[in-house]
Formats: C-alpha cells, sequence, structure tokens
C-alpha cells in the first residue's frame, strides 16, 4: 500500500495501543510479519511533550520499516506543532487519533470525542495534513464508527477528511459509546470503503488469520489493524500472512523460538525504560505471552516479586525450558481480547 513516498511492507497493520506499542513491541511485530505499526499516542500539549514518558514515545532508534506516529489533541495549531515536532524526530507519516475512548481522553475532546464537533475534527485534520505537507510527509486518521449507536458519522468523517488531504483511514467497528463491550460491526467500514478513493483499514476483533481473512471479504478493506490479539502472541502476524498467502493455518510456533523471541524483547525493553521501570513494564508483556498456560498463576505471582532485570530473564527462561519438556509447541492460542487497552 502506498502511502506519500512510502510503501508498507504488506496489508497487515499493528493497531497503535497505549501502553502497549512501543518502539520495542513494534519491532517485534514487525519483525513477525506486520507491514506497518502505528506508535502508541503522542500528546499535542506542549508541557508534555518533553516529558521522560513522551520522550520514550518518541525513541525510534533501530526501528525498522516505516515510522507512524499517533497524535492527539484539540487545538489545531498544537496538532500541527505536534506533527512538525514528531517529524523533526523521525516520523515517516503522522497519524490523528480520532478513536480513543478512554474517558481521560475524551473529557478533553481528544480522541473519538472529536467526532462529536466536526468542524473542530476539520480544523484539526486540515491543520495538521498542511504541516506535514511542507515536510513531505502523509497524514492518516484512525476513528471509529462514529459516537453512538444514534450518531454514526464516519461517512461524513472520511470523505472531510479525504477531500483535506488525509491519504488512508482507519476504523474501528465500534461506536465510542460501545468501548469494547459487544462485537464490532463492519457494515459501516464497508460503506466507508465504498465511497472513498484512499486506502481504508479494517480494526476491531482481528483475532485469527479466519476472522482477517473474513473481515477484509466483508468490508473490501485494503488493509487489517490487530490490535490486543498481538499482545503475548506477535507472531499472529506471519499467521495471518500465510493464511491469506495459502489458505492453511500455520502450526503453533515452537515454544523454543518463543522463548527467544520473549528474551529479545525483554532485553530491548530494557534498554528503552532502563533496568528499574523496565522489569516493572515489563510484567505485563510477561502475562500475556503466558496467560492460559501451565502453571501461569504461579509463575505470575514469583514473576512479581522479582526486581532485577537478570533475575527476569532467568525466570522466563527457565519458564520456557520446563515448558518445552512437554511439548515442542506453544498449545493452541486461545484468544482473550477484553484487556482494557485503548486503541
Amino acid at each position: 500500500m502506498q502511502l506519500g513516498n512510502y510503501f508498507t511492507e504488506n496489508n497487515i497493520f499493528v493497531a497503535p495501543m497505549a501502553g502497549v506499542t512501543d518502539r520495542p513491541f513494534r519491532t517485534l511485530c514487525k519483525k513477525l510479519g506486520a507491514g506497518y505499526a502505528v506508535s502508541e499516542m503522542v500528546t499535542s500539549r506542549p508541557d508534555l511533550i518533553n516529558s521522560v514518558k513522551t520522550q520514550r514515545k518518541l525513541n525510534h532508534v533501530g526501528e525498522s520499516g516505516l515510522i507512524s506516529v499517533q497524535i492527539a489533541g484539540t487545538e489545531p495549531t498544537a496538532m500541527a506543532e505536534a506533527a512538525l515536532f514528531n517529524i523533526e524526530r523521525g516520523a515517516q507519516i503522522i497519524d490523528i487519533n480520532m478513536g480513543c475512548p478512554a474517558k481521560k481522553v475524551c473529557n478533553k475532546w481528544a480522541g473519538s470525542a472529536l467526532m462529536q464537533d466536526e468542524p473542530l475534527a476539520a480544523s484539526i485534520i486540515e491543520a495538521v495534513v498542511n504541516a506535514s505537507a511542507s515536510q513531505g510527509v502523509p497524514v492518516t486518521l484512525k476513528m471509529r464508527t462514529g459516537w453512538s449507536e444514534e450518531v454514526k458519522n464516519a461517512s461524513r468523517i472520511a470523505l472531510l477528511a479525504q477531500s483535506i488531504g488525509v491519504q488512508m483511514i482507519t476504523i474501528h467497528g465500534r461506536t465510542r459509546e460501545l468501548g469494547y463491550k459487544g462485537f464490532a460491526e463492519y457494515d459501516t467500514i464497508a460503506h466507508v470503503k465504498s465511497i472513498l478513493k484512499i486506502p481504508v483499514v479494517a480494526n476491531g476483533d482481528i483475532d485469527s488469520p479466519e476472522k482477517a481473512a473474513l473481515v477484509l471479504a466483508k468490508t473490501g478493506a485494503d488493509a487489517v489493524m490487530v490490535g490486543r490479539a498481538a499482545m503475548g502472541r506477535p507472531w499472529i502476524f506471519r499467521e495471518i500472512t500465510h493464511y491469506l498467502e495459502t489458505g492453511r493455518l500455520l502450526a503453533p510456533p515452537l515454544i523454543a523460538e518463543v522463548k527467544s523471541l520473549m528474551l529479545e524483547h525483554l532485553e530491548d525493553h530494557y534498554s528503552l525504560y532502563g533496568d528499574v521501570m523496565g522489569v516493572r513494564s515489563a510484567r505485563k508483556h510477561i502475562g500475556w505471552y503466558v496467560k492460559g498456560l501451565p502453571g501461569y498463576e504461579s509463575f505470575k505471582m514469583a514473576m512479581n516479586a522479582l526486581v532485577g532485570t537478570d533475575e527476569q530473564l532467568t525466570a522466563v527462561g527457565n519458564y520456557f525450558d520446563t515448558l518445552a519438556e512437554r511439548s515442542d509447541r506453544m498449545p493452541t492460542a486461545t484468544i482473550d481480547i477484553s484487556e482494557k487497552v485503548y486503541e
């Protein structure tokens, strides 16, 4: 898929997720078959742009593939400045967040709350597109089907965004009101695809190769974006790619490979967050990898008591060595996408 002067590797994308899609996670997903990944949301507030937390989000050192940064905010000028700030720091694509349902974001009229104010949304889109175009950088947009079942205005905003110059639109198949309850619907995405000339990406509840194929067929979308189903299962991207190309399912990964991937992920994670914060923030990733596996609960309790990187690495290695004594491959995945992670 072409975005400005750039091309994605394939049409299986990683969704931006707060507290998840940092540089180490994006790097791993790309290594395992994702054709494109968007950073977790970066604020446009000038008073927060130099905070440690934001600076970590802006770290793209050694990141392969296209570098896409998602920005969020409520002021057109601040959003334009945030776009330029991120472009100066390596962003090749700027993504506007109009899809996050989190109350702390929506209460400030950012994220999916912008879908309630179409004139403001248009002003923000125009400001960001104009600023980014001055640097030759394409702009994309991620949104929901609408604010509520009564206000499904994705089609209007999509047409508006296309007319201003947005080059790709991603739609999560739920309203903001739904959050992550119920099930994603794809009819709205299909309608938006039918009226646009630019690429459309379908997002929401895509948790298996079969579901990815079904959503692509139902919506006619140019790509699918996978979010929560990739947490602890980053190899889902190669599974989807293989299924779309061959119609056959890949065998579950070897336990030895998963061990190696996890240790590599943890080392990269520590390099970004430092030893103390790295150990703490890595616990959630480790928990996602081992959830539902034999001895999960006791392992998780022991893991939460460890405070050193070497201890954490050793515990993970030993756990998977023990698991490998039972079988050479991971058990067939049962995916739980109920985690409250904001895409």
